[in-house]
């Protein structure tokens, strides 16, 4: 369940079982995961052949995203889990917690890194090496890189064309945080490398390491704009964000075409998962219905908000008197 889900008139969100997007995140995380690893290594000793402050920057920036990725795929791993007795909503919530963990990974392991050794390199300087090394360990990292960003903007975009939404639309409010996190992170990686190339241009042309140093400082500011809009992202999700206003609409007509029901007094939806959804609604239905009308409504009423929104699994009714019939009784009417 998306923001951009709530654009879709005729259908709902995705299928409830997180198979093919689950297995479809994973692949992306793991060609992310593979790709940074290499790159890492190949930067580091890049870095320390040239002297570049910049690719040791880009180094630790790779380094944050290889444990990133390892935090995603054991996000995907323990949400999958189903409910048991224990955790009787399911794990689903758990992947946002360990998204939360990878974006203070790439804060600490990333930018922290990058800000100091840019501040050790214009205080200090460096002894400039023979940067050739660094170019080829560049380019090819600018290969790999596209080719894990080209992983995940492929499911990003085919979801946002599934749910005719605006792709800028659908990474801003998509709960699939681990996709979302591959595609900011090889984004900023390729900017990253451009940056790391102009600094070594930079001293290169001047013979001097003041370059070097602002493009470390650079690597590092942009990851900690990664870091702050993945952890925001991630802790809203936590805190627990409703369904789209427009979906919650079409939740009420749905609820009210049911026979018996006469109003929605109070209506909460959780979104608990890309693929999950909790319901919750006091009712007031029709004071004349009988029991087994009243039961047979909630069976209806729920059914009807399955078939039009498969991702919502969890839908909880309680019947409450109305306004009218509060304020017969003496009770205040319900907020």
């Amino acid at each position: 369940m998306t923001e951009p889900e709530a654009t879709r008139e005729t259908q709902g969100p995705p299928e409830t079982q997180d198979s093919d997007g689950g297995g479809e995140s994973t692949v992306t995380v793991i060609v992310a995961a593979v790709a940074n690893l290499g790159i890492a290594l190949a930067k580091a000793v890049a870095g320390v052949i040239s002297g570049s402050s910049a690719m040791l920057s880009e180094a630790a920036h790779s380094v944050a995203d290889t444990v990133t990725e390892l935090l995603l795929l054991t996000a995907l791993k323990r949400s999958a889990k189903p409910a048991d007795e224990e955790h009787p909503l399911g794990y689903g919530p758990e992947r946002y917690i360990w998204a939360m963990l990878a974006a203070v990974a790439t804060f600490v392991g990333g930018a922290v890194f990058s800000i100091y050794d840019g501040v050790h390199t214009l205080v200090a300087g460096e002894d400039l090496g023979d940067p050739l090394i660094s170019y080829i360990v560049l380019g090819v990292a600018f290969l790999l890189e596209g080719y894990s960003l080209r992983t995940g903007l492929r499911q990003a975009r085919g979801e946002a064309a599934r749910l005719d939404a605006s792709f800028k639309r659908y990474l801003r409010y998509t709960p699939d945080t681990a996709v979302k996190a591959v595609v900011l992170e090889d984004s900023a990686a390729l900017v990253g490398l451009v940056l790391a190339a102009g600094g070594l241009l930079g001293g290169q042309l001047t013979g001097s390491g003041v370059w070097d140093g602002i493009a470390s400082l650079c690597i590092g500011a942009l990851l900690l704009y990664v870091a702050w809009v993945l952890g925001r992202s991630n802790a809203e999700l936590l805190i627990g964000r409703p369904l789209p206003k427009a979906m919650r609409d079409r939740i009420r007509e749905e609820l009210l075409a049911v026979q018996h029901i006469e109003a929605v007094l109070e209506l909460t939806t959780l979104v608990q998962g890309p693929r999950e959804a909790l319901v919750a609604a006091k009712i007031d239905f029709r004071d004349v219905s009988t029991a087994a009308q009243i039961e047979w409504a909630c069976e209806q009423a729920e059914q009807r908000l399955r078939e039009a929104f498969p991702a919502v699994n969890r839908v909880y009714l309680d019947p409450t008197p109305g306004y009218a019939q509060r304020r017969a009784e003496g009770l205040n009417p319900w907020p």
